[in-house]
């Protein structure tokens, strides 16, 4: 398996854990979406709680290149430590919802 095949994998099975997680109210479920073609993995929430309609985007992540951009990373629990403990090196991962000048000091890579 080539690497780029690999980082999808491993990122779309940590994705599939946080969408198994079950929540303990009204009627919301977690839905993983894969674009394989264009490298685009998200985690969304979607449902109802009471009369309120619940839909969002909890975590991004697209392959650009060589590298994983996470766009957006709104779990307790961060997915960058969760690819890290998958595998995938810093050098490997952009945090990309860091402003540019900032990503320098974040230990990751830059782009």
């Amino acid at each position: 398996m080539d690497k780029l095949a690999e980082y999808g994998h491993i990122i779309e099975s940590v994705l599939q854990r946080y969408a198994s997680i079950p929540y303990s109210h009204d009627e919301i479920d977690n839905r993983v979406i894969v674009d394989g073609e264009r490298k685009n993995f998200l985690l969304m929430t979607i449902g109802w709680e009471g009369h309120r309609r619940v839909h969002g985007c909890v975590v991004h992540i697209q392959i650009i290149d060589d590298k994983i951009w996470i766009q957006r990373d709104g779990i307790e629990d961060s997915m960058t430590e969760e690819l890290e403990a998958a595998g995938i090196s810093k050098d490997k991962i952009v945090l990309a919802f860091y402003p540019s000048h900032v990503r320098p000091y974040t230990g990751y890579a830059v782009a």
